[in-house]
């Protein structure tokens, strides 16, 4: 992992609620690169989001609206975000309720630049 990204991943990090950020690979669910806390299985996240995007993104196509470019999930003890950052990867931050998704999501786009 480059410094950079190591440094865009960090930041992500360091807002609020956010308990970790991956950058995953999409056909395979398979971590990339990560900065996860204590307790986040980085793993399970991977292959969950990595899922979940490729199911939306067949009912997406079908739709006629395009591939998602970024997905925020709820759930009862905290949230999942994925933005896509290339064509076959994309970053999932894992969050606690609540999180501030604004600012999640620009430290995303930020991070983002850093693996386009």
């Amino acid at each position: 992992m480059t410094e950079r990204l190591h440094e865009a991943l960090d930041r992500v990090t360091r807002v609020r609620g956010v308990r970790g950020v991956l950058l995953v690979g999409l056909d395979d669910g398979l971590v990339v690169a990560d900065a996860v806390m204590e307790g986040v299985r980085a793993n399970a996240v991977a292959a969950l989001a990595a899922s979940l995007v490729q199911r939306l993104a067949r009912a997406t196509a079908t739709s006629g609206i395009g591939q998602p470019g970024f997905l925020h999930l709820e759930a009862e003890r905290g949230a999942l975000l994925t933005l896509a950052v290339r064509e076959r990867l994309m970053l999932v931050t894992v969050a606690e309720p609540g999180v501030n998704v604004g600012l999640v999501r620009l430290e995303l786009l930020r991070a983002g630049a850093e693996v386009r």
